[in-house]
């Protein structure tokens, strides 16, 4: 590791609300005939935030917003959602709530009340996986997600924008992670919270999870061995199933969050490095199936790092990013929903271990 980061450890949560003031919120809906969700991250006041697009499929809202060269740098929510491009409509509801709790943009100086709330988002593609292609998220699962939204530990698994999601033929999730890590300044905090729907596939040959290579402490200690045979049969249906993976799998989404202080250029730099983690844990990435989306918040809670401390906090979202893929591999559980005309998937540990 870079020196500055043979120090990094979890948080005490190892997860994104480990960044004080960031609170996240679910709404699954796995009821029969639905299989989808959202999950919204809101920041403290005065956060700021970029984004960073790749793959050749996105479904955003917002993002040009954050662009270093746009005006506003502020975020006053995330929303991370299932349904395609019908989910970003759940953006509404949150955008409703937001405008309700007086965030947002000021556009009248001469009334502070009239503000517009900088909500961006982005979708994984689960249409129909729960039975019923025109079952997606709306504005109010999003007003929803934002009511629910809480510090302390996050859900992870099959909730929120994750319970329908899909990863390499085996059922994804949403995972979280974090680390602290050691400055000239002193410890900054950094997490981040992905919902892996990715094209590729999180598990190396032999099956094992590819994250689990990046563990800090003992996070990842009690993973179950894969089983041989099982990885065999894994990667053979993977290969007969590839076109259809590319007609109904897409994308991994999330958030990266700090307490440093950083400008909305060093969000941006952070949201590009913070990529790199998905190519440690998914194979292979930002394809054209994908639209892969990574969103950094800034909260300004501790002070602005140096130039190599940035390096070393850049370096820490990728692992976190990295992380968080493998938390949500081993928290999703498998979903048989033939009876509804849905899709079946197993998780990782039903699929491949002993």
């Amino acid at each position: 590791m870079l020196g500055g980061m043979d120090s990094a450890r979890p948080g005490p949560l190892n997860a994104i609300t480990d960044v004080a003031g960031l609170r996240v919120g679910h709404v699954t809906r796995d009821e029969p005939g639905w299989l989808t969700g959202v999950t919204v991250v809101l920041p403290p006041a005065g956060t700021v935030g970029s984004v960073d697009v790749r793959g050749g499929a996105p479904g955003t809202r917002e993002t040009d917003l954050l662009d270093p060269t746009r005006l506003v740098d502020g975020v006053d929510a995330v929303v991370l959602s299932g349904g395609s491009a019908f989910g970003l409509a759940s953006a509404d509801g949150v955008l409703r709530e937001s405008y309700a709790d007086g965030r947002g943009w000021p556009v009248n100086a001469e009334d502070e009340s009239e503000v517009v709330p900088i909500v961006p988002a982005a979708v994984i593609l689960d249409l129909g996986r729960g039975g019923e292609f025109e079952h997606t998220p709306c504005a109010e699962d999003g007003a929803r997600a934002w009511a629910t939204a809480a510090g302390g530990p996050v859900a992870q698994g099959c909730v929120g924008a994750g319970t329908g999601a899909r990863a390499g033929g085996l059922k994804g999730g949403v995972g979280t992670a974090s680390a602290l890590v050691d400055t000239e300044s002193g410890p900054v905090v950094v997490g981040a919270i992905v919902v892996v729907n990715a094209m590729g596939s999180p598990c190396a040959a032999d099956g094992s999870l590819y994250a689990a290579g990046w563990a800090l402490a003992d996070e990842f200690a009690q993973v179950p061995e894969p089983d041989p045979a099982a990885a065999r049969a894994y990667w053979a249906a993977l290969a007969a199933a590839e076109a259809e993976l590319r007609a109904g799998t897409a994308t991994t989404i999330g958030v990266v969050a700090t307490d440093a202080t950083l400008t909305k250029v060093q969000c941006r730099k952070l949201a590009e490095v913070s990529h790199d983690g998905l190519a440690r844990a998914l194979s292979p990435v930002h394809t054209a199936y994908d639209g892969d989306t990574i969103f950094t918040l800034a909260t300004g809670g501790r002070d602005a790092p140096g130039e190599l401390d940035q390096v070393h906090l850049q370096t820490a979202a990728a692992d976190c990013v990295t992380r968080a893929i493998g938390h949500a591999m081993l928290a999703a559980t498998s979903v048989d929903r033939t009876a509804d005309g849905g899709v079946a998937l197993s998780s990782w540990a039903d699929a491949l271990t002993r």
